[in-house]
């Protein structure tokens, strides 16, 4: 369970101190989608920093099933004890959730409110909802903060947006102690070949052409999975966190273009840059969206742990001995 200044009869210099870092003890976290790169970020972090973790996916995990069945849900996973719930799992493939919605409307809302249902029979302390930047579509100003309006375009940012009022839905009626993050471009070693981070890594390693849908357009702020699994620990660790939403990104601000000639760069790649039309007609309008990180700053004290050039060469590094 999770443990605060609240719950210990403790002296003034350990309150001024508490009210820095809250205490954890005995924390087991249920982290769905673990065996994504990002799950698996998230899933090793909280290892190091003591937290014990149970990981649930499709495959490759300590507890394997499908998030939209119910049997699985309320009869596996229900057979397991653990005090927090970290929700990554998504299908978060674009083009398959416009090719196929009802499909990513099952496992991504769904399978969410499963998550919720279950969480909240037992009582958890946290139950963070890993939500997107998506949901604000194409923000009308920049840096989006959380409070901007929620604008969907495609089937995921729909399903997203769904979650989200599902999640705060438990939060008032339940009482579960939710928190939410929105966020941008996460990348790092495990990614998919066909996401972008590792495609044009690839492409740069083999100094072939790096293909740029929307001609490479969109603006956004990539990040290291790290950082988000940081953030994440906080979420889990400090109080202030219940109730809230928090945006999340790298503190850059790139185009696809010029984020594709900086792992150009760094690979000392001769690759040609393709500049693509748009993947859907939905997608045809540059998507330019970066977030404000203040509120995670100000309320949570969050920090970067690798700047963009640091986690870029971890990946590079890792494509090379896992993917070459």
């Amino acid at each position: 369970m999770l443990w605060t200044e609240k719950q210990f009869s403790i002296t003034k210099k350990t309150r001024i101190l508490l009210k820095q870092f809250t205490c954890v003890v005995a924390v087991r976290v249920l982290v769905t989608g673990a065996s994504g790169m990002v799950g698996r970020h998230v899933s090793s972090y909280l290892k190091d920093k003591g937290i014990e973790v149970l990981t649930s996916d499709v495959s490759g995990s300590d507890v394997n099933g499908d998030i939209s069945q119910k049997d699985f849900v309320f009869s596996n996973l229900a057979g397991h004890d653990f005090d927090a719930v970290v929700h990554l799992a998504a299908i978060t493939d674009i083009k398959r959730t416009i090719q196929d919605p009802y499909s990513c409307f099952l496992v991504n809302a769904y399978g969410t409110l499963n998550l919720l249902e279950l969480a909240s029979r037992k009582n958890v302390k946290r139950f963070v909802y890993a939500s997107s930047a998506n949901v604000y579509g194409i923000p009308k100003q920049n840096p989006v903060t959380e409070e901007a309006r929620f604008s969907p375009r495609v089937p995921y940012d729909y399903s997203k947006v769904i979650s989200e009022k599902m999640a705060w839905s438990y939060y008032k009626s339940r009482n579960l102690p939710v928190s939410i993050t929105r966020s941008w471009l996460l990348f790092g070693e495990y990614d998919n070949q066909n996401r972008a981070t590792v495609r044009f890594i690839l492409s740069c390693l083999k100094n072939s052409s790096i293909t740029l849908y929307n001609s490479g357009r969109d603006v956004t702020a990539p990040t290291h999975a790290l950082n988000y699994a940081s953030l994440l620990y906080l979420i889990l660790t400090k109080d202030e966190a219940v109730g809230e939403a928090f945006n999340f990104g790298g503190e850059k601000v790139l185009s696809i273009r010029e984020y594709a000639e900086i792992i150009r760069r760094l690979t000392n790649s001769s690759s040609e840059i393709v500049l693509a039309p748009p993947r859907s007609e939905l997608e045809k309008d540059p998507l330019i969206s970066y977030p404000s990180i203040e509120k995670a700053k100000s309320l949570l004290g969050y920090k970067q742990i690798l700047t963009l050039d640091e986690g870029l060469k971890r990946t590079i590094e890792w494509v090379k001995k896992a993917l070459l």
